[in-house]
C-alpha cells in the first residue's frame, strides 16, 4: 500500500510539471498578483504546507511564530500567560474551500501541571497582510474576548473562495507556573480532517517538553494531496 501512495504522488507531481500548456486558460490578472503575494515568503512564518489536487491547483496552509508573552488575569484572579499565532489558507483550486474549525475546552494538557490544560481561542477576527508587523498581529480587544470566551469551546466557520485567501488568529493560555519552554504550533490536512500540532521545547527551561496533535476540524475539499 505504501508503495502504491507513493507511486501516485510521483504520477500526480508528473502530471503537474506539465499544467500550463496552450490548453490551459490563463487566470485573470488580478488573480495572479494576489496568489503571488499571499504566498511569498514572510519572515513571521514558522512553517507551511501546500497540498496539490488533480488539477495541480493547491491549497496552502502558512503557521506563524507566536507574539506575545504578556500575562492576563481573568474574572476570578487567575493569571496566565498567552501567546498568539496565526495560520493562513490560500485556496488556489477552482472550487470554494468550506472550512471548520472547533477546539475544545480540555485538549491540551499543560506538560508540567498535570490535569490542568492549555486555553486554545480563536478570536472572530479575520488576520490580513497588513497586519503581520503590528503589536500581536494586529489582533485588538484581546481582554474583552478572553473574558468572555475563556472557559469555552471555540470554533471557526468560515468560506473561501477560489483564488482567494483567509487568515484567523489562535490564542494560547497557560497558567503562568506551567509556562515554560518554546512553544510552536501549526496547522495541517490528513485527507479532509485537520490537525493542530503544538510542539513545546522545555530543553532549555529544564521542565517537560511535549508534542501533540489535536483533530480539530475539516474542510470540503477532497483528494488533496501533501506536496513535499
Amino acid at each position: 500500500m505504501k508503495y502504491i501512495h507513493t507511486y501516485a504522488l510521483f504520477l500526480m507531481i508528473i502530471f503537474c510539471s506539465s499544467c500550463g500548456g496552450q490548453n490551459k486558460t490563463p487566470p485573470k490578472k488580478e488573480n495572479i498578483k494576489s496568489v503571488t503575494k499571499d504566498v511569498s515568503t514572510s519572515r513571521w512564518l514558522d512553517n507551511k504546507y501546500e497540498y496539490i489536487d488533480s488539477n495541480c491547483a493547491s491549497l496552502i496552509i502558512q503557521n506563524s511564530f507566536p507574539r506575545g508573552g504578556t500575562k492576563y488575569t481573568d474574572l476570578n484572579g487567575r493569571v496566565y500567560n498567552y501567546v498568539i499565532f496565526f495560520t493562513r489558507l490560500i485556496n488556489e483550486t477552482d472550487n470554494p474551500l468550506e472550512l471548520k474549525i472547533n477546539f475544545p475546552v480540555n485538549s491540551y494538557e499543560v506538560p508540567s501541571l498535570p490535569d490542568k490544560y492549555f486555553k486554545i481561542l480563536i478570536p472572530p477576527d479575520t488576520m490580513t497582510l497588513d497586519k503581520e508587523p503590528l503589536f500581536n498581529y494586529g489582533l485588538t480587544h484581546l481582554e474583552s474576548f478572553l473574558n468572555k470566551g475563556i472557559h469555552k469551546s471555540s470554533s471557526l466557520k468560515r468560506t473561501i473562495n477560489s483564488k482567494e485567501s483567509s487568515g484567523f488568529y489562535v490564542v494560547m493560555l497557560c497558567l503562568v507556573e506551567g509556562a515554560h519552554g518554546t512553544m510552536r504550533t501549526g496547522l495541517s490536512l490528513k485527507g479532509q480532517n485537520l490537525f493542530y500540532r503544538i510542539k513545546i521545547d522545555g530543553s532549555k527551561s529544564n521542565t517537560k517538553s511535549s508534542d501533540k496533535e489535536i483533530h480539530c476540524g475539516s474542510i470540503n475539499l477532497k483528494n488533496l494531496m501533501l506536496l513535499k
